[in-house]
């Protein structure tokens, strides 16, 4: 046979692309030609194979061997088309039989042993290929319990390349690999019984879990801000399992998959230190475009401590995200949108020492110094934040008494049944959270009370409120008017929501 042709997908960002491998062997000069727009990578992947191959008890060909990835224009990355290439070396030298390939995808990256290595992004991957009618994937045996997630594709695993043409040649799959789906738990730690006293902030949580409302808490250090942010992922409702493969295949490509929580049905919590880079929070890189903490945190919460220590690029970068759900990513190799739905949690001191709020504060900072601070957080992203609260130290009493606070478990139940009550209201609607509901929507079919309206109306007109400011409000009294059983928002729903918003003294 003088050409071959082998299956195999190319991810850029969560897309996937199905790639044809075709294979030509010809009298010539000794050399390998790989067509396509490999990157170093792929162009290094020579070696790897003809040391696989060698070690595994094949033969490399003494000939002109050409191998052109296509579509053509498409820049391809990565070590996973070492072992479609090693095959589609041995059936066009008719080592081994023709089998279907039209239907059939090859993944992995190869050893210098033959052993065949674990790759990232082996979910998404074929969930691509799934879209384009594959209906059978060889991936390696570290990749086989996420291979597994999804359905309607016949998974075949192997660890070595030696297993791999034993198996193509005779059938034998040799030991069985068995999987069970291994499941995070929700609640494992992190209670909310465990906060004492804080009243209002553990309301602020109740209802920003309920809608999806973003929160800033703002307070001296060892208030609790952190405790809280945590305890958020708790009272969430549990993922769909649709949300949950989107969250899977983000964190797949991201190789940030824990292999005891493959399928893990709690909502993700990414706390990025305040040091971390604008790449690494929304995501990039020159080759490979890889999700930053933005994408890793999206169906859940993503918590900035110390954010006025943050650079300014960095948290205007959430600006983005935070008004459309995603993240629009451009390199010379492409461009990539990844999912960034999350629930945004700040939590700042009041001023660089961090005592100029609470009893028997002592602050040593200048007035200049608490300026400055204070304009760390800008206005455009202040202004997208829903709740801002100030988180007083828990009191002689809170600290001093046996009672336990509300568990996680029992608000949980409450958000449920208010997120059941949007659900319903939202049924013939795309969105699922109060937070989603576009403006237009709250001009007309989702306003508040006569009376409610009025009060927006004045608050906008004295200038507490900008535009986006005016739908925040409303938004949030949604999510207070469902947990409340409220049919539509009302005056005190309204009042309660702008006395959120507008937050503490010390912002």
């Amino acid at each position: 046979m003088a050409v071959t042709s082998v299956r195999s997908i190319s991810l850029l960002g969560l897309t996937g692309t199905l790639v044809d491998i075709e294979i030509d062997i010809s009298d010539g000069l000794p050399v390998y030609t790989l067509l396509g727009l490999p990157d170093s990578a792929l162009i290094e992947s020579k070696d790897r194979i003809r040391a696989a191959l060698i070690n595994s008890g094949e033969s490399w060909p003494n000939r002109k061997v050409t191998v052109s990835l296509t579509p053509a224009w498409l820049p391809k990355s990565g070590s996973n088309f070492d072992l479609p290439i090693a095959v589609g070396l041995l059936r066009v030298q008719s080592f081994l039989p023709i089998t279907d390939s039209e239907n059939e995808v090859i993944i992995g990256e190869l050893g210098l042993d033959g052993q065949i290595r674990q790759v990232r992004g082996i979910l998404p991957a074929l969930l691509a290929a799934k879209q384009f009618g594959i209906k059978r994937a060889i991936v390696p045996a570290g990749n086989y319990q996420e291979a597994c997630l999804v359905n309607d594709l016949e998974i075949y695993a192997f660890s070595t390349l030696k297993e791999l043409l034993r198996y193509l040649r005779t059938g034998e799959k040799g030991e069985s690999l068995t999987f069970d789906l291994p499941l995070g738990d929700q609640h494992e730690v992190n209670d909310l019984m465990d906060v004492m006293g804080q009243l209002n902030a553990r309301e602020a949580l109740e209802i920003s879990a309920t809608g999806g409302h973003h929160l800033l808490f703002i307070g001296p250090p060892g208030t609790g801000k952190t405790m809280l942010a945590q305890r958020i992922p708790g009272i969430l409702p549990e993922l769909t399992n649709e949300q949950a493969l989107e969250v899977t295949a983000i964190h797949s490509i991201s190789k940030t998959l824990n292999t005891g929580e493959i399928f893990r049905k709690a909502p993700p919590f990414i706390a990025p230190h305040h040091t971390t880079t604008a790449t690494a929070m929304v995501g990039g890189g020159s080759h490979v475009i890889k999700p930053g903490a933005v994408s890793l945190a999206h169906n859940g919460v993503l918590f900035i401590d110390e954010a006025p220590e943050c650079s300014t690029g960095v948290l205007d970068s959430l600006r983005q995200p935070l008004e459309s759900g995603e993240v629009s990513i451009s390199r010379a190799v492409g461009s990539v949108n990844f999912p960034a739905k999350f629930i945004l949690v700040l939590a700042a001191n009041p001023c660089p020492c961090g005592k100029f709020s609470g009893k028997g504060r002592s602050c040593t900072c200048s007035a200049q110094q608490i300026r400055r601070y204070a304009t760390k957080l800008s206005g455009p992203l202040l202004d997208r934040i829903d709740i801002r609260l100030q988180v007083d130290p828990p009191t002689r009493t809170d600290l001093a008494s046996n009672e336990l606070g509300e568990s996680s478990t029992k608000v949980r139940l409450r958000v449920e049944a208010a997120r059941a009550i949007a659900g319903e209201r939202f049924k013939e609607y795309p969105w699922q959270t109060n937070s989603q509901i576009p403006a237009k929507y709250l001009r007309s079919e989702f306003r508040a009370e006569r009376s409610a309206m009025a009060l927006l109306h004045v608050e906008l007109e004295r200038e507490n409120l900008s535009a986006r400011g005016f739908h925040k409000v409303l938004r949030l009294a949604w999510s207070i008017a469902d947990l409340s059983k409220n049919q539509t928002p009302t005056k005190e729903n309204v009042q309660k929501a702008i006395a959120m918003r507008m937050g503490s003294d010390l912002l």
